[in-house]
């Protein structure tokens, strides 16, 4: 194995993962242990029955967050991901609405721990961006943000509009998973339009001087992928060669799944007018799901990336969607 570094690399990857699936059982295993015996002292030491009960609580939860994990069974589901967010309907309130997306990920997967690289972002004429590429990494990236994949349409107080009025604003948000270089993609350099072009925005003397953005295009598919973040030319083509094929990947896997899929619930749409959730500022507050219904009206904290709750209801209802569809 150590004479193939790409096989090593697989096998210690997936050793890793492993490990810490053993890990976590054998740890909630001594936990439950310790707060058994807890219990049984507890009828005679109050202080042991608040410690028990605080044991219990805490190994509900690590419980919950485990059969969560249990639902992202799927082969890309533990990639990082690479997420996309582009400004939609609604002028420059979609485009601020773009950036405020933009954080609200970036927030969640700080909260994670997860890792969060800007690949590209171009901004807004007046405010917010026009669309921005992030790559976050980290396990199961992919399977949880595969559940804000489509339209967020956001009702609020304009602050643009000086009769301030209320406005309607919509971004789109696609999710791919960052596949690993193992993986078959077949990319022919006859098949890409490579156009290089100069930076817009702020950055400095080099990067609004030199062509170092990046646009590809994949000619047979007209996926287009773009790369103006990093000052060198070279890393931006890099970048978005690594979206490229993470876009590809999905492309072919949609695909070949395009049968199957008709034969099951329908998915999303990602176009104006089929919002899979709603974040409403005015004149009530509340986020809604509108695939699951779970909805919340704590919108300050959903926008500072608390969206694990409507991840887990997504997860959930496909999980049994993908039951139901099995048994018949």
């Amino acid at each position: 194995m150590w004479s193939n570094a790409d096989l090593a690399k697989r096998v210690l990857r997936d050793k890793s993962r492993l490990e810490k699936a053993v890990s976590m059982w054998t740890d909630l295993r001594g936990r439950l242990d310790d707060a058994l015996v807890a219990l049984e002292l507890a009828a005679d030491d109050e202080d042991m029955a608040h410690e028990a009960n605080s044991a219990v609580s805490g190994i509900t939860r690590e419980v919950e967050r485990v059969e969560l994990q249990t639902l992202l069974g799927g082969d890309d589901d533990p990639a990082s991901a690479i997420l996309e967010i582009n400004a939609g309907a609604g002028g420059t309130d979609a485009q601020d609405w773009a950036e405020m997306l933009l954080r609200m990920y970036s927030r969640w997967a700080e909260t994670q721990g997860m890792k969060v690289k800007l690949l590209d972002r171009l901004p807004g004429e007046e405010a917010g961006i026009k669309s921005a590429t992030l790559a976050v990494i980290g396990e199961y990236a992919y399977g949880y943000l595969r559940s804000e994949h489509g339209v967020h349409r956001l009702v609020r107080i304009s602050p643009f509009d000086a009769n301030a009025r209320r406005q309607t604003a919509f971004s789109a948000v696609a999710v791919y998973p960052d596949i690993d270089e193992d993986v078959d993609v077949e990319i022919l350099e006859k098949d890409l339009r490579i156009d290089t072009y100069r930076a817009s925005g702020a950055g400095g003397q080099h990067v609004n001087t030199t062509d170092s953005a990046v646009r590809i295009t994949h000619e047979p598919t007209g996926i287009v992928v773009q790369c103006q973040n990093e000052r060198s030319q070279h890393k931006n083509k890099a970048s978005a060669m690594k979206v490229l094929r993470a876009r590809l990947h999905d492309y072919y896997v949609q695909a070949a799944q395009a049968e199957a899929e008709a034969k099951m619930a329908p998915k999303q749409k990602i176009e104006w007018g089929s919002q899979i959730r709603s974040y409403v500022l005015a004149p009530y507050r509340m986020v809604k799901d509108l695939r699951t219904q779970h909805e919340t009206g704590n919108v300050d904290a959903v926008l500072d990336g608390d969206l694990n709750s409507f991840m887990e209801a997504w997860l959930s209802q496909q999980a049994e969607e993908g039951a139901t569809a099995e048994e018949a």
